[in-house]
């Protein structure tokens, strides 16, 4: 074992590096809170118009396209892909993209629960990318932009052609606020307000294309929705879910939040200030990868690498050489101290990824509070090597 780091002094301001729910921007406080339209009708004309004020925010943000059609719908990021998969697919093959543990969910729903009787299922393993020159543009395409669960985001939309036949289905929920979304590719985009911007859980964002509204309008699920997939009557878009009409009842709290969180990110520069703020978090973590030798990104092309989800494997020999039972009992170890050190919070891999740590790197964490975690990992670590590394 090489010489021990020493006990960093140093912790983060803020120690959250949970990948969802995220970090708060910086400075918030409950103040932020104040101005809540709590114990008030959802309905009434003050408390809609800030609903609208949360989708009028996220369109300019995000700098969505004319004509582009976007509501808030129950159920966080799963709410609003479940409803597009629900309702939209059917008519057309599928393609499939699966590469970390959300886009395997999609795919067996699409399998599983949906039936449908034409998909092709790309797969590819932690750390990878699927083959997207498979992908048929006749056919429509689930994906995720970002792999949360893995680190390993799609580096453009050049695969998707632009004379596409199916829709462009996107999970972009630990992207959006953060990366380049090429609209001109897709054709529903969906993603949460407890990533990126450090929203309160529960609600989902649904953007629809023009194209999206067009398959709407003309195509019947051969089976039940429930009311809270409903997204035409009569054949119609119901236009109302676009405006801040909701269909179920939302907090009225995670809304003032939402939009302090659109607030802070209009007021620091907009959609590149953001991805600014995440890249630099990325290169940070990547400073501190290159210096050492015990760990590495997941993410086996560095231009996949997520300025987000950031996920680390553990490549150390001694390390590989465990049982992946004892394994996972050091990773559980190391994200434990952290956490008992008041230094890194929720930084353990998700449940069914790699050994390793998972960090997030969304655009309301400081590069000041990696930069002041990363010894404290050393730090950590050299306990953990110490504790299970055969003698």
């Amino acid at each position: 074992m090489a010489q021990p780091h020493p006990k960093p002094t140093r912790r983060p301001a803020n120690p959250c590096f949970s990948s969802g729910p995220c970090a708060k921007r910086p400075g918030w406080s409950l103040a932020a809170l104040e101005g809540a339209l709590l114990g008030r009708s959802h309905r009434a004309k003050d408390p809609k118009a800030r609903l609208a004020e949360v989708i009028a925010l996220s369109r300019s943000v995000l700098r969505m396209p004319e004509g582009w059609r976007l509501g808030i719908v129950p159920a966080s990021d799963t709410g609003a892909v479940e409803m597009a998969l629900w309702s939209l697919l059917g008519p057309r093959g599928v393609d499939v993209l699966a590469w970390e543990s959300f886009s395997a969910e999609w795919a067996n729903d699409i399998t599983k629960q949906l039936r449908l009787p034409d998909v092709r299922l790309i797969q590819a393993p932690y750390g990878q990318l699927p083959d997207l020159a498979r992908v048929d543009p006749a056919r429509d395409c689930v994906f995720v932009w970002n792999g949360t669960t893995s680190g390993v985001r799609l580096p453009d939309a050049g695969w998707i052609s632009a004379e596409r036949e199916g829709l462009a289905i996107c999970d972009a929920t630990s992207a959006a606020f953060a990366m380049d979304l090429d609209w001109r590719k897709l054709d529903v985009v969906t993603w949460s307000w407890q990533k990126v911007l450090g929203g309160e859980a529960a609600h989902g964002m649904l953007a629809l294309s023009p194209r999206a509204v067009e398959r709407l309008e003309s195509h019947s699920p051969a089976w039940p929705l429930p009311k809270i997939f409903r997204l035409t009557k009569g054949g119609r878009l119901i236009e109302g879910i676009f405006q801040g009409d909701t269909i179920n009842t939302p907090s009225m709290l995670c809304v003032e939040d939402a939009l302090d969180g659109l607030r802070w990110a209009e007021g620091i520069g907009g959609l590149p200030a953001l991805v600014a703020r995440s890249e630099a978090n990325l290169a940070a973590v990547a400073d501190w990868v290159a210096g050492q030798d015990r760990f590495a990104f997941l993410a086996e092309r560095p231009e996949t690498r997520s300025c987000t989800s950031i996920c680390l494997k553990l490549v150390a020999p001694w390390f590989a050489a465990l049982d992946e039972a004892i394994q996972a009992r050091a990773t559980k170890s190391l994200a434990a101290r952290l956490e008992a050190e008041g230094a890194g919070l929720d930084v353990a891999p998700y449940r069914d990824a790699p050994p390793g740590l998972r960090l997030w790197g969304g655009a309301t964490v400081e590069t000041d509070d990696l930069r002041a975690l990363l010894p404290w990992v050393d730090w950590a670590m050299d306990a953990v090597e110490a504790e299970f590394r055969p003698a």
